[in-house]
């Protein structure tokens, strides 16, 4: 359509009378979503660090603290293609469907004492090079074990009830299962699987950071521990990683707030002299 080699009609009329801006003639293939992919991950880093910066304080942050240029209607789009809500302080991921059921918040000043009485779920944004994937886990909140993993390229729902049934199928059920409001979890293929079990449904209130502040720091330890440092190229080596990661979380990573031990010696109840071998 544009002929740059025309000596009568300059680009610039050429895209005024093709209704066209003239940046996508001067911009090569992939460019923009190479330089897309590229400001997300730095958004990303910011964000797990700091998820209470919106738009504009993502903005500054970007422009003082990392030399990087980029408009907030930019940063704004591309924090809702990842799903970071600066009103939330959390990811939020998975997006609420308003004709879904809300169920009530039921983790409040309850005392969380054995392993499977309380798991719970959510989703986080998993860069790779030159792309991203979704990952969803299902936790025990008592001794931090993650239960079962998912990964997928897409925000559906499929890759949350494969991951809970998964769970469900290898460590027996919970009493209360917890996630946020979001469509993949209050949807019926989620909620669903839940009542067959006769599992008590728990969501977060909205615009509470905290309601499920066990799994966000697993996210924290997942991309600061492994993701960040290894760059995966693709999906195919992500879920390899990952596998490696959650293995070494569950068995070997020992934790502050489980008196030194790891999720496993708590999940299944070994003795504490192991921890001192």
């Amino acid at each position: 359509m544009i002929e740059p080699e025309n000596k009568t009609i300059s680009i610039r009329r050429q895209c005024e009378l093709l209704d066209i801006s003239r940046s996508t003639v001067y911009r090569k293939p992939g460019e923009s979503k190479s330089k897309d992919f590229h400001l997300m991950n730095k958004i990303d880093e910011i964000y797990t660090r700091r998820p209470i910066f919106g738009s504009r304080r993502m903005r500054l942050e970007l422009l003082n603290r990392h030399e990087t240029r980029a408009n907030r209607k930019r940063i704004q789009r591309l924090m809702r293609q990842m799903g970071l809500v600066a009103i939330y302080p959390k990811p939020n991921l998975s997006r609420r469907n308003t004709e879904h059921r809300i169920y009530p918040y039921l983790l409040r000043d309850l005392p969380i004492t054995r392993p499977n009485q309380v798991w719970a779920s959510d989703i986080t944004y998993i860069r790779l090079e030159g792309g991203f994937v979704y990952l969803t886990t299902v936790m025990d909140w008592y001794s931090r074990r993650v239960l079962s993993w998912r990964l997928s390229n897409t925000l559906d729902t499929s890759f949350c009830v494969e991951a809970l049934e998964e769970a469900l199928q290898r460590h027996g059920r919970p009493e209360i299962f917890n996630t946020d409001q979001g469509s993949q979890f209050t949807g019926d293929a989620f909620t669903n699987v839940l009542k067959e079990h006769e599992i008590h449904i728990s969501m977060d209130g909205k615009g509470r950071a905290l309601d499920n502040v066990f799994v966000e720091r697993l996210w924290r330890s997942v991309k600061y521990e492994d993701v960040y440092l290894n760059d995966y190229a693709s999906m195919k080596e992500a879920k390899e990683g990952l596998k490696k990661y959650f293995s070494f979380y569950n068995e070997q990573r020992f934790h502050q707030g489980l008196d030194g031990r790891t999720p496993d010696q708590v999940y299944y109840n070994q003795p504490t002299e192991l921890c001192a071998a």
